[in-house]
Order: structure tokens, then C-alpha cells, then sequence
């Protein structure tokens, strides 16, 4: 009896292991073809995972997808959302995290959903309980049909951008938002406390982040100091001058200025003058073309210098025919076509500073 009892246990344990075998699914394209989408806001990683089902001649909005119920806002299970800083959507605050993505259409708003749970199947199991957050966006019509289902992200600025879920004729957009200076400047202190402390570009990066943004200056100007400790260059003397000017520290952002111009090179000097013709300081970046004519006079960028220094007087024909030695005295082709570019602006009696 012990005998059968065995070899009929063996029996089930190899008929359902059998069984098993023969019922796994199988590995088959899906008719929603899954598709992910991506976008970086200033440090932030914004991530869509999601499926894109097909009009295919249905029609789809209070039919298909019927008005004022939940919907997965795709196709099999979650539409997901990632953020790996917190954002603010619509205004209103959401930890970083992942998210499953449910939206609530009417014909004239939608509720965009942010749900805890990130896992389901659609939107089947959705508990109201379980939102993270919840806000109202208006729909606007597209000229085109879009066939498939997609996402995408609209409207970049350096501090947010607009998700936009388009299928049909229909778009419905929400806008994410980040806080761009405080976060990168949490991200600058932590690589600054690791590889980036030794290094003396990074340090400047941070400075110059900083001052760019006119934010924690006194923390700049600590990272600026260390950075010329490490090793002293035009670019981080520079920076601390611009800095301690900033600070209201007039004689020491003299001191740093000085030694910045002693070692300065005819490049980096003229590049300065560039930048700054960049950040609209232009009376300051004439400044600095002032110095590089006179210092370095019968260099490429000496010529340069005084190019633009005439071009800005009204001077074209003066502007051009220094132009012109500064294209015979350059070292490589690429450069002679960069300043010929120049020479033709002049010629046209185009000032080369706007």
C-alpha cells in the first residue's frame, strides 16, 4: 500500500510539472507595442513607460475610452511615470518616485492621477485611497490623427516641460516643473564632496554655477579658493574676482582681477571678452579686448581684439583689415574660415558684436 501510495504522489508531482510545461505563455508581439519615452529637466530624469494601442477605425473618446471613468492612459498594464527628483505637476508637489498613470476624460477636462501603486494590470484594481496626487488638465484638439497612442514631452524650459498624451485627434497636456538652482546646487555639494573636491575645474563649475545664478556666493567663493589652491589659472582667478564683485569686496576682486590678467593667456583673455559679450556686459567685454590689444598686439587674437574694438566704433574698413591679419596670422584652416565669416560681416558694414 505504501509502495502504491509513493508511485501515485510521483504520478501527480510529474503530471502537473507536465502540465506546467505545456501551459507557459509564449514570448508574442503585443498589438500595443510597448514604448518608453524619456526627458531630462535640468538633473531630473523624467521617465514614461507605456503601451500604444491603435485607433484602428474605432472610435475613441466616450466610446472606447469612456468619459468620466478611470483609464490606464495606454493600453495592457500600467502606464507608469518616474521622477527621480521631486517635481511639482501642475503646481502642486510630488515626491520623486514611480508612479502608475491613470487619467479620468470628460469632454471638456481631464483628471490626471498619480497613483502609489505602479504594478497593476490597467487600471482594474484602482483605489482612489492610493493616489499620490491628483490634478484637472484641459484637452485641445490636434490638426492630424494620431494613429498610435503617444507621449511626449513639449514646451522644454531650463526648469520644466509639458507631457503631452496624443491619440486620435485629441492632446491633453500637464506641466512638471522642478527647482532647478536648489536642486543642481544639492547635486554640485554631493559631487563636491567626493572626486570632484581634487579637482580644480569642478570646483570652478560649481563657483561659476553659482555666480551665474547669483545664489550662495559665500559657498562659491570657498569653492573658488580652493580651486585656485589646487592649481591657480585665469578661469578660476577670474571667477573669484566676478564673485567678490558680486560681494561688494571691490579691492580684493582688484587683487584677484590682477593676478588673473597676469597669467592670462591671449585665448583665454579674448574668450572672457567673449563671454561677457554673451551675458550682455558689453562695455565690459570692450574693456577686455582693450587689454588683449595691448598686450598681445600681433597675435591672432590681438587682431581680433582691435577687430572688434573698431567694428563697435564704426569702423568697419579698420575692423576688416585687422580681421584680415588676424586670418593670416591663424595657425589652421578651420580658423581662417571661422574669421573670414568675420571679414565678410565687415565687409557689409556689420558690426560683429551683435
Amino acid at each position: 500500500m505504501k509502495t502504491y501510495s509513493t508511485k501515485l504522489l510521483t504520478f501527480c508531482i510529474v503530471t502537473i510539472a507536465l502540465a506546467a510545461s505545456t501551459q507557459a505563455d509564449l514570448n508574442l508581439p503585443d498589438v500595443s507595442q510597448a514604448a518608453a519615452v524619456k526627458q531630462q529637466i535640468g538633473l531630473t530624469n523624467v521617465t514614461i513607460n507605456y503601451h500604444r494601442p491603435l485607433v484602428n477605425g474605432r472610435k475613441i473618446w466616450g466610446a472606447l475610452v469612456p468619459y468620466g471613468q478611470v483609464w490606464r492612459a495606454g493600453a495592457n498594464e500600467n502606464t507608469t511615470i518616474e521622477f527621480s527628483d521631486p517635481v511639482t505637476v501642475e503646481g502642486q508637489a510630488l515626491p520623486k518616485g514611480i508612479y502608475g498613470l491613470h487619467m479620468i476624460p470628460t469632454p471638456d477636462s481631464w483628471t490626471v492621477i498619480f497613483s502609489k501603486i505602479s504594478t497593476a494590470w490597467g487600471s482594474y484594481s484602482y483605489k482612489q485611497d492610493e493616489d499620490a496626487l491628483r490634478v484637472t488638465v484641459k484637452p485641445h484638439a490636434l490638426c492630424d490623427v494620431e494613429e498610435a497612442l503617444e507621449y511626449e514631452f513639449e514646451d522644454l524650459k531650463p526648469e520644466s516641460a509639458a507631457v503631452t498624451l496624443k491619440w486620435e485627434k485629441l492632446a491633453v497636456p500637464f506641466k512638471i516643473a522642478i527647482k532647478d538652482s536648489e536642486q543642481t546646487l544639492q547635486n554640485v555639494r554631493n559631487q563636491l564632496r567626493g572626486r570632484g573636491q581634487f579637482e580644480w575645474q569642478s570646483l570652478d563649475e560649481g563657483a561659476q554655477f553659482c555666480l551665474t545664478r547669483k545664489i550662495n556666493l559665500d559657498e562659491a567663493l570657498r569653492w573658488s579658493e580652493a580651486s585656485i589652491q589646487i592649481e591657480e589659472r585665469f578661469d578660476n582667478l577670474s571667477t573669484k574676482a566676478d564673485i567678490l564683485k558680486v560681494l561688494n569686496r571691490p579691492d580684493d576682486a582688484k587683487a584677484a582681477w590682477n593676478r588673473a590678467l597676469e597669467i592670462a593667456t591671449a585665448v583665454q583673455l579674448y574668450s572672457y571678452g567673449r563671454r561677457l559679450q554673451g551675458e550682455k556686459q558689453g562695455a565690459e567685454a570692450m574693456d577686455i579686448f582693450q587689454a588683449v590689444a595691448k598686450r598681445f598686439p600681433q597675435t591672432v587674437y590681438g587682431h581680433l581684439a582691435q577687430a572688434r574694438i573698431k567694428s563697435a566704433a564704426g569702423d568697419f574698413a579698420g575692423a576688416a583689415a585687422e580681421a584680415t591679419q588676424a586670418q593670416n596670422a591663424a595657425p589652421t584652416d578651420a580658423q581662417k574660415q571661422s574669421i573670414k565669416a568675420l571679414i565678410d560681416r565687415l565687409q557689409a558694414k556689420q558690426d560683429i558684436n551683435k
